[in-house]
């Protein structure tokens, strides 16, 4: 059994832990004893360490998860929610400030979506509101068998934030993903698995060494064409046929100049000649 090549880096801020493990980049909410609730140290940290793994060519997919028995209970609203700091001014230009503190909150979403790296979630348990969104925003998810999607803001009278509309309209569907957030209920895991939002559920025991694994495989594998493959997916969302066709034939014909793909048809053609000496 081989040991994982681990490197902890210091985030500057006990609320987020973030390590590398054998090509993965791994970010973990900390705040166990809130449910991992979001802080405003949150807000800083995981931005900018989702900026460093994008850039870093030895990390090939990034793994986020949740400290104890929870993913993330959204914001906390006992330490203020979503303010970095009261706004000035009333009325309408309050609300704009309050809107644009928010919405730089919730920069971690798009990075997750959009970055040139394949993306997971894991979820030891309950994603709730903002955590949900979180947790969706990921390209892919896996989760504990008694991990919970709970949108979480009608009880509370809100409208949702960090995209999570988008996010379950463009995962289930418009008329789909307002059912589920009007009713406000708790989404299962089976439930989820069916309808998309989680691609993977496994024992409550086995989900670190579970998306370990997946994260690991996923990293260790041609990270540039997957970085084309995760564009094309992201085009097929917003482009019409006609223009995701030129798109995607671009990103084919740099692929085919990587030395990731000229190694891999050296690996398929020794692979083959394999077969075939078998066969005589």
């Amino acid at each position: 059994m081989t040991t994982a090549d681990t490197h902890s880096i210091d985030t500057g801020t006990d609320t987020v832990l973030a390590e590398t493990i054998d090509g993965v980049g791994v970010l973990t909410f900390n705040r166990p004893h809130r449910r991992n609730a979001l802080h405003t140290e949150i807000y800083e940290a995981v931005p900018r360490l989702l900026d460093r793994f994008a850039a870093d060519d030895d990390i090939g997919c990034v793994l986020i998860t949740g400290a104890g028995n929870t993913f993330c209970a959204g914001g906390d609203v006992r330490d203020g929610g979503s303010a970095k700091h009261a706004p000035s001014g009333d009325g309408d230009e309050q609300i704009r400030q309050r809107s644009a503190i928010l919405a730089d909150n919730a920069r971690m979403v798009t990075l997750l979506h959009a970055m040139p790296k394949v993306t997971l979630a894991a979820l030891p348990g309950a994603a709730v509101g903002a955590g949900m969104s979180i947790a969706l925003s990921t390209d892919l998810r896996i989760a504990a068998r008694s991990a919970r999607l709970i949108p979480g803001w009608a009880k509370l009278a809100f409208s949702g934030d960090f995209g999570g509309a988008w996010f379950l309209t463009h995962l289930v569907g418009p008329s789909k993903a307002l059912e589920l957030l009007i009713a406000d209920t708790a989404i299962d895991a089976d439930t989820a698995a069916r309808l998309g939002l989680f691609n993977r559920v496994v024992d409550d025991g086995d989900l670190r060494a579970a998306a370990l694994a997946w994260a690991t495989e996923i990293a260790a594998g041609p990270t540039y064409a997957f970085a084309g493959t995760k564009a094309n997916v992201l085009d097929a969302q917003r482009l019409s046929l006609e223009e995701a066709l030129l798109a995607e034939s671009e990103r084919m014909v740099r692929t085919a100049l990587t030395q990731e793909h000229r190694d891999a048809v050296k690996a398929w053609v020794a692979a083959a000649a394999k077969k075939a000496d078998k066969r005589a």
